[in-house]
């Protein structure tokens, strides 16, 4: 007699969480992240941190407790596929000297904790300005409920040659410097430090197979790791389940790293026919993160600044055209903003899913660069990305309808993470004005 007696006391433990209370966003329009069109009279239903189901607005039980958003258009969060959380300032090839790592990630918990407030309930860090671990100490805080802020991915620092991109360059060889990568020589070197990155919480591996452009002494259009380096790198990080990312800006860095099998591309600055049918073929990923040029074109705020603003002045139409051709051709192209953290405004963010519309990608297509597609990159599909049946409830509203202006997005309205309500300003009332 005692175990159904333990039986229905377990129950009783349970309820509580097994009857979370139910809860209706109902917007003026609904974007899923993966139709190609809005739609009206819909209604998201949530439960705890998950969204249960999306349903006609008429159907709603008048039982269900309902969070109105007149006037606005719903959509997943936003997904940032490349950031840079911990640089807080425009020159970040000093930066990381200058601030401890603790600095940084309390600086950088303020920046990403802006991004949130902004409709980023999702980001990517791409190594960043700092010689630990600041970025999966953020995640780890965050994933216990200690902190609010984006679910976070990705890896903490940068793979560089010597001489490479993430080298410093621009001092004599009589200082040590400490970089804010690893400096990597040799496939040996490389399995090293993927394996010193994966051991510290990195669950992506970044690699700098070409040069940079924000970056003293070196070349862009060089490739830098050598194949037997390049493999090495996706091998290692292939054997513990870790994706990795290629920075590549030259030609060849791009096409080596493709055949190679690394995920997805950064920037892919010169990339061409031939790369365009590997990513294809390979389903690679690419994150142009295009926007970033456009922020430092033509200011003094860069120790590189003659290396991007040649690009961006002279070369910009036609890497656009390239992209938007690459997307036609059946290339995933994502979103990722590549911007530092603490001292940007957190609206510039969203401008990167409006330059796409630059390169040739609709409106629409921009959101799903920003939300599904990136999703598909992270893996993530069965949890971010679009509003879905037992996806997390992340969530963002903005006025009006985004498909007209995109612009909108710089600035939502509503913002849900997990269920939890981070954002809610006060609506406006006409309808959105969609077609």
């Amino acid at each position: 007699m005692r175990r159904p007696i333990l039986f229905s006391l377990l129950l009783l433990a349970l309820a509580p969480t097994a009857m979370a209370e139910r809860l209706a966003l109902v917007p003026d329009a609904l974007i899923d992240g993966l139709s190609d069109h809005a739609q009206r009279g819909r209604a998201v239903l949530i439960e705890g941190e998950y969204i249960v189901d999306v349903v006609a607005v008429d159907t709603l039980s008048p039982n269900v407790k309902q969070i109105a958003l007149p006037g606005q258009t719903l959509m997943p969060g936003l997904i940032n596929g490349h950031e840079h959380p911990l640089i807080y300032g425009d020159n970040y090839q000093n930066a990381h000297l200058s601030g401890s790592s603790a600095y940084k990630t309390l600086l950088g918990l303020a920046a990403l904790q802006g991004m949130l407030q902004h409709g980023w309930t999702t980001v990517r860090v791409m190594g960043d300005a700092d010689a630990f671990f600041g970025n999966q100490d953020i995640a780890r805080a965050v994933s216990e409920g200690v902190h609010q802020a984006p679910r976070i991915t990705g890896a903490g620092h940068y793979l560089s040659i010597t001489g490479g991109g993430g080298d410093i360059n621009y001092l004599s060889p009589e200082q040590a410097m400490i970089s804010d990568g690893y400096i990597v020589d040799g496939p040996m070197e490389v399995r090293r430090a993927v394996r010193r990155e994966i051991k510290f919480g990195s669950d992506w591996i970044k690699i700098l197979v070409t040069g940079a452009f924000h970056s003293v002494g070196d070349d862009p259009k060089n490739v830098a790791f050598s194949p037997d380096e390049l493999a090495e790198a996706v091998a290692e990080a292939s054997r513990h389940g870790v994706p990795v990312a290629a920075h590549a800006h030259a030609n060849a860095g791009i096409n080596q790293a493709i055949e190679a099998g690394v995920r997805s591309i950064e920037h892919g600055t010169y990339l061409d026919d031939y790369s365009i049918k590997l990513m294809v073929e390979h389903g690679t990923f690419l994150v142009p993160t295009i926007y970033v040029g456009d922020y430092y074109a033509g200011t003094d705020k860069l120790l590189a600044q003659d290396k991007n603003d040649d690009v961006y002045l002279n070369y910009r139409e036609e890497w656009l055209s390239l992209i938007g051709r690459a997307h036609r051709a059946g290339v995933k192209v994502v979103v990722g903003s590549d911007l530092g953290g603490y001292n940007i405004d957190p609206q510039a963010y969203a401008r990167e899913i409006a330059v796409l519309t630059e390169a040739g990608l609709s409106p629409m297509a921009a959101i799903k660069a920003a939300t599904s597609v990136a999703a598909d990159m992270l893996n993530w599909s069965g949890q971010v990305g679009s509003i879905q049946t037992g996806h997390w409830a992340d969530l963002i509203a903005v006025s009006d309808n985004p498909l007209a202006d995109l612009s909108l997005l710089e600035n939502p309205t509503f913002v849900m993470k997990g269920g939890q309500i981070v954002r809610w300003d006060e609506a406006p009332q006409q309808r959105a004005s969609y077609p």
